[in-house]
Protein backbone atom coordinates (compact mmCIF):
# COMPACT_ATOMS: atom_id res chain seq x y z
CA UNK A 1 0.00 0.00 0.00
CA UNK A 2 1.17 3.33 -0.90
CA UNK A 3 3.01 5.44 1.98
CA UNK A 4 1.42 8.65 2.31
CA UNK A 5 3.13 11.23 4.68
CA UNK A 6 2.57 14.97 5.71
CA UNK A 7 6.02 17.87 5.57
CA UNK A 8 4.40 20.41 7.43
CA UNK A 9 7.27 23.52 6.33
CA UNK A 10 7.60 25.74 9.66
CA UNK A 11 11.19 27.12 9.39
CA UNK A 12 12.15 25.92 5.72
CA UNK A 13 10.09 26.78 2.33
CA UNK A 14 9.46 24.27 -0.13
CA UNK A 15 12.14 26.11 -2.55
CA UNK A 16 14.55 24.31 -0.18
CA UNK A 17 13.07 21.03 0.88
CA UNK A 18 11.44 19.40 -2.68
CA UNK A 19 14.89 19.93 -4.85
CA UNK A 20 16.56 17.76 -2.09
CA UNK A 21 13.62 15.21 -1.47
CA UNK A 22 13.57 15.31 -5.55
CA UNK A 23 17.36 14.11 -5.73
CA UNK A 24 16.94 11.65 -3.04
CA UNK A 25 14.11 10.66 -5.48
CA UNK A 26 16.30 9.98 -8.25
CA UNK A 27 18.87 8.67 -6.32
CA UNK A 28 16.74 5.97 -5.79
CA UNK A 29 15.64 5.30 -9.67
CA UNK A 30 12.60 6.58 -8.95
CA UNK A 31 10.32 8.74 -11.06
CA UNK A 32 8.44 11.13 -9.77
CA UNK A 33 5.12 13.13 -10.52
CA UNK A 34 5.03 16.72 -9.10
CA UNK A 35 1.25 18.08 -8.52
CA UNK A 36 0.53 21.41 -8.24
CA UNK A 37 -2.37 23.32 -7.46
CA UNK A 38 -2.88 25.63 -10.64
CA UNK A 39 -0.45 26.71 -13.72
CA UNK A 40 1.16 29.35 -11.49
CA UNK A 41 2.65 27.16 -9.35
CA UNK A 42 3.57 24.70 -12.07
CA UNK A 43 5.67 27.15 -13.59
CA UNK A 44 7.13 28.33 -10.15
CA UNK A 45 8.05 24.78 -9.57
CA UNK A 46 9.44 24.53 -13.02
CA UNK A 47 11.90 27.39 -12.70
CA UNK A 48 13.02 26.69 -9.41
CA UNK A 49 14.26 22.97 -10.22
CA UNK A 50 16.35 25.04 -13.40
CA UNK A 51 18.12 27.48 -11.13
CA UNK A 52 18.05 25.84 -7.03
CA UNK A 53 21.70 24.78 -7.57
CA UNK A 54 24.38 26.29 -10.35
CA UNK A 55 26.47 22.65 -9.62
CA UNK A 56 23.44 20.10 -10.08
CA UNK A 57 21.01 19.04 -12.90
CA UNK A 58 17.44 17.46 -12.03
CA UNK A 59 15.64 16.09 -15.20
CA UNK A 60 12.59 17.46 -15.17
CA UNK A 61 9.23 18.71 -17.67
CA UNK A 62 5.95 20.22 -17.71
CA UNK A 63 5.69 19.81 -21.10
CA UNK A 64 6.24 17.55 -23.82
CA UNK A 65 5.72 13.20 -23.21
CA UNK A 66 5.10 12.76 -19.26
CA UNK A 67 6.72 9.30 -20.07
CA UNK A 68 9.62 10.76 -21.74
CA UNK A 69 10.86 12.54 -18.04
CA UNK A 70 11.91 11.70 -14.92
CA UNK A 71 10.39 14.54 -12.76
CA UNK A 72 6.93 15.51 -14.44
CA UNK A 73 5.76 18.50 -13.56
CA UNK A 74 1.84 18.86 -13.85
CA UNK A 75 -1.32 21.23 -12.26
CA UNK A 76 -3.44 18.04 -14.31
CA UNK A 77 -4.32 14.94 -13.01
CA UNK A 78 -2.16 13.21 -16.09
CA UNK A 79 1.33 12.39 -15.96
CA UNK A 80 0.98 9.57 -13.74
CA UNK A 81 2.23 7.38 -15.84
CA UNK A 82 4.27 4.10 -13.88
CA UNK A 83 5.57 6.99 -11.26
CA UNK A 84 7.07 5.45 -8.23
CA UNK A 85 6.53 8.88 -6.20
CA UNK A 86 4.39 12.01 -5.92
CA UNK A 87 4.43 15.20 -4.80
CA UNK A 88 1.90 17.36 -3.61
CA UNK A 89 2.75 21.01 -3.44
CA UNK A 90 1.44 24.15 -3.72
CA UNK A 91 -2.28 23.56 -3.21
CA UNK A 92 -2.67 20.47 -5.43
CA UNK A 93 -5.51 18.19 -3.78
CA UNK A 94 -4.98 14.87 -2.48
CA UNK A 95 -6.98 12.43 -4.40
CA UNK A 96 -6.80 8.68 -3.02
CA UNK A 97 -7.76 7.39 -6.02
CA UNK A 98 -4.27 8.37 -7.87
CA UNK A 99 -2.62 6.57 -5.00
CA UNK A 100 -2.61 3.35 -6.57
CA UNK A 101 0.68 1.90 -7.70
CA UNK A 102 2.66 4.70 -5.72
CA UNK A 103 5.30 3.64 -3.62
CA UNK A 104 4.89 6.78 -1.80
CA UNK A 105 2.79 9.92 -1.52
CA UNK A 106 4.33 13.55 -0.09
CA UNK A 107 1.91 16.31 0.69
CA UNK A 108 4.49 19.30 1.82
CA UNK A 109 2.79 22.15 2.63
CA UNK A 110 3.26 25.80 4.23
CA UNK A 111 1.86 25.95 7.95
CA UNK A 112 1.87 29.72 8.05
CA UNK A 113 -0.66 29.49 4.58
CA UNK A 114 -3.88 28.94 6.21
CA UNK A 115 -5.28 27.37 2.62
CA UNK A 116 -2.79 24.80 2.52
CA UNK A 117 -3.25 24.17 6.13
CA UNK A 118 -6.80 23.98 6.33
CA UNK A 119 -6.34 21.76 2.92
CA UNK A 120 -3.54 19.50 4.70
CA UNK A 121 -5.73 18.67 7.37
CA UNK A 122 -8.57 17.95 5.37
CA UNK A 123 -6.59 15.35 3.56
CA UNK A 124 -5.35 13.93 6.85
CA UNK A 125 -8.82 13.34 7.88
CA UNK A 126 -10.21 11.84 4.53
CA UNK A 127 -6.92 9.39 4.63
CA UNK A 128 -7.66 8.47 8.49
CA UNK A 129 -11.33 7.51 7.07
CA UNK A 130 -9.80 5.67 4.30
CA UNK A 131 -7.43 2.28 4.18
CA UNK A 132 -5.00 4.65 3.79
CA UNK A 133 -2.50 5.39 6.63
CA UNK A 134 -0.22 8.69 6.91
CA UNK A 135 2.89 9.92 9.10
CA UNK A 136 2.98 13.48 9.54
CA UNK A 137 6.53 15.09 10.10
CA UNK A 138 7.70 18.29 10.76
CA UNK A 139 11.46 19.93 10.89
CA UNK A 140 12.87 20.40 14.68
CA UNK A 141 15.51 23.32 15.60
CA UNK A 142 17.97 22.14 13.41
CA UNK A 143 16.05 22.08 10.13
CA UNK A 144 15.97 18.07 10.45
CA UNK A 145 12.79 15.98 10.00
CA UNK A 146 11.39 14.44 12.74
CA UNK A 147 8.08 12.28 12.55
CA UNK A 148 5.15 13.79 14.92
CA UNK A 149 2.59 11.31 13.97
Amino acid sequence: MTEILFYHLESARLEAVLPDLLEKTRARQWRAWVATGDETARDRVDQLLWTFDDASFLPHACDGDPSDHPVWISCESGGRDQRDILFLVEGAPLDLAQMEGLSRCVLIFDGANEQYLQQARESWKQIKESDYSATYWRQNASGKWEKAA
